[in-house]
């Protein structure tokens, strides 16, 4: 067996785990559906008898109120248990959907931004809806199919009672049947695999395109973006015409061997009758139990269940075997400091390469430092790790001497906060967005901090003002980059991480808010992802990135004169922002 099978045996066996874990979680209502199922299991295997009893007892060869009274009592338990059933299975069902839906979203959350880059946001949302569901549907599939294969069972015992040749004649074509219901189940759950596969492209293609609708409107792209998305359709439908048509080149061949079986049994046991070895109720009997043992042929379409249910959890489970972000190992909170930030050999993979590459910096107290670098220099990974949304690999990243790591969740949050290029405004209210993640902070320190990155003057137009639903709040993507900038400033945190925080405003505007936020800001630390030279221009300090390490590390007005750092800004800045650094470049 090679690695690669070892490894996927393993991951089918936690798929399996997970599915029995999921089942578990139907609780209470899972135990009545048992119990449903063993009821309707029981009644269906002794109606045949009782409707023979009673055939019997009405010519005569038994007591008729007996005969009566039972198979009264058996059709109550049958009709008891299916309302059971009825009731009890979208419950459980539900319950197992839930657990398993919070448990994949929590481990989601806990990779952060690792799982944003291994998984596509459609992709996500197709596990976690369709992918969930499918999987959290596979005990009431298994019970289904354990009721209908003792069903069967049973069934071919009860001929074997009534005459042991009736199931000798049955089990002669079994053999056949299984080889059919083996092939379909493995073919079919291929299909289906890669069927859900194709789902998820789609999906994420269209979250993509949903994204991105400004640009394909001004692009005039729609019709080739519609193509774009559908593009996976065509596959889509030959995989499931594959399914339709594996159905139904198995499905005749099933129907055609579950007469024969029937009209066998029911030839030998009519002779039987004739012979005067049966009597009519029992030929009766043996007509209602060979219909029964044929739902054994039945288990085909509940196995292709199960194992799409497996083929779901399988998804799922990939999810939740990518590790999460390592937990804090301690519990100290943020140490007392002016904010230093030391990067000390950090060393961030993805696929292999090194996006960080043994990469060190320090940004002293109080000081602004401007992270720049051409696209894929590793900007944005060195601001995840410098807060901790991202574990390094190696290295050590340090806050007024203390590791992240040691630190609690509280305590870094408190000491650290974000702004990003297109923070995502979270709450009902335009003033929950505002204030998300800082408790419950006072309502005049969240509309100064607004006040502050020139947010008021807008939100203050709005119906509601601070008050009003977010989904009421058609802001411009520089607006909402102004209420994350709030959002970031509402505390006194000592170190704030901008992440290309200004990008989406314009020249002046950005000017202003810089200015404010420098002045505002005097004292704490700040590492700022610049792609604008007056961005760069007013920072103490800039960290040049190359190639995933610091080039460099030195003012703005020093570094303008290499040509190679000005070229860094050739592709995004505009004059205004190259005429603000040319009194620095002379200097």
């Amino acid at each position: 067996m090679s690695e690669a099978e070892r490894a996927d045996r393993v991951h089918r066996r936690a798929a399996d785990r997970l599915l029995a874990h999921t089942i578990g979680r139907g609780g209470r209502w899972f135990a009545a559906v048992v119990a449903a199922q063993a009821g309707i299991a029981v009644s269906t295997l002794l109606t045949p008898a009782a409707v023979a009893d009673a055939v019997d007892a009405a010519l005569g060869r038994g007591d008729p109120g007996r005969a009566v009274l039972i198979f009264g009592a058996v059709l109550t338990v049958g009709i008891l248990a299916t309302l059971l059933l009825e009731l009890a299975e979208p419950y459980a069902v539900a319950r197992s959907t839930v657990w398993l839906r919070t448990r994949l979203l929590d481990r989601v959350l806990a990779l952060g931004v690792v799982g944003q880059r291994r998984f596509d946001s459609g992709d996500l949302i197709t596990r976690l809806g369709s992918n969930a569901a499918v999987a959290a549907t596979a005990g009431a599939v298994v019970l289904t199919s354990m009721v209908g294969l003792v069903t069967s069972v049973g069934a071919v015992v009860a001929l074997g009672l009534i005459d042991p040749l009736l199931a000798g004649v049955f089990l002669l074509g079994l053999p056949v049947g299984l080889a059919l219901i083996a092939v379909f189940v493995r073919q079919s759950a291929e299909l289906y695999t890669h069927y859900q596969g194709l789902q998820a492209a789609m999906a994420s293609r269209l979250v993509d395109a949903m994204a991105g609708i400004r640009t394909i409107r001004s692009a005039g792209t729609a019709a080739r973006e519609v193509e774009r998305v559908l593009d996976p359709l065509p596959e889509l439908g030959r995989t499931g015409h594959g399914t339709w048509r594996l159905q139904a080149s198995v499905t005749w061949r099933v129907q055609l061997l579950a007469p024969l079986l029937e009209v066998g049994v029911l030839a030998v046991a009519g002779y039987q009758v004739v012979a005067g070895r049966l009597s009519p109720g029992d030929l009766l009997a043996a007509a209602g139990y060979v219909a029964m043992a044929l739902l054994f042929f039945a288990q085909a379409n509940l196995l292709i269940a199960l194992s799409r249910a497996r083929a779901a959890a399988r998804r799922v489970q990939q999810v939740l075997t990518e590790p999460p972000m390592a937990p804090q190992v301690g519990t100290a909170p943020a140490p007392t400091g002016g904010g230093e930030l030391v990067l000390h050999a950090v060393t961030v993979r993805e696929d292999g390469k090194a996006v960080l590459d043994a990469l060190d910096l320090r940004v002293p107290p109080g000081c602004a430092v401007a992270v720049v670098g051409r696209s894929g220099a590793g900007k944005s990974t060195l601001a995840a790790v410098a807060g901790r949304l991202l574990e390094p690999d190696e290295g050590e990243v340090l806050l007024d001497g203390t590791p992240l790591s040691a630190l609690d969740t509280a305590g870094l949050r408190a000491a650290v906060g974000y702004a990003f290029e297109r923070p995502q405004l979270l709450g009902d209210t335009v003033l929950d967005a505002i204030g998300y993640g800082s408790g419950a902070p006072d309502k005049n320190r969240l509309v100064a901090a607004a006040k502050l990155v020139h947010a008021d003057e807008f939100v203050r137009r709005l119906p509601a003002g601070y008050d009003t639903p977010l989904a009421d709040a058609p802001f411009s993507g520089g607006e909402v980059q102004r209420i994350g900038l709030a959002r970031a400033t509402n505390r006194d945190r000592r170190l704030l991480i901008m992440d290309d925080a200004t990008s989406s405003l314009d020249t002046v505007t950005e000017a202003q808010v810089g200015a404010a936020l420098t002045e505002a800001l005097a004292g704490r630390s700040r590492l700022l992802v610049a792609h604008r030279a007056g961005t760069a221009a007013r920072a103490d300090l800039v960290a040049w990135l190359e190639a995933g390490r610091v080039r460099a590390l030195a003012p703005h007005g020093v570094l303008w004169q290499y040509p190679d750092y000005r070229a860094v800004f050739a592709a995004d800045a505009d004059p205004a922002d190259v005429d603000r650094a040319e009194p620095e470049e002379r200097a």
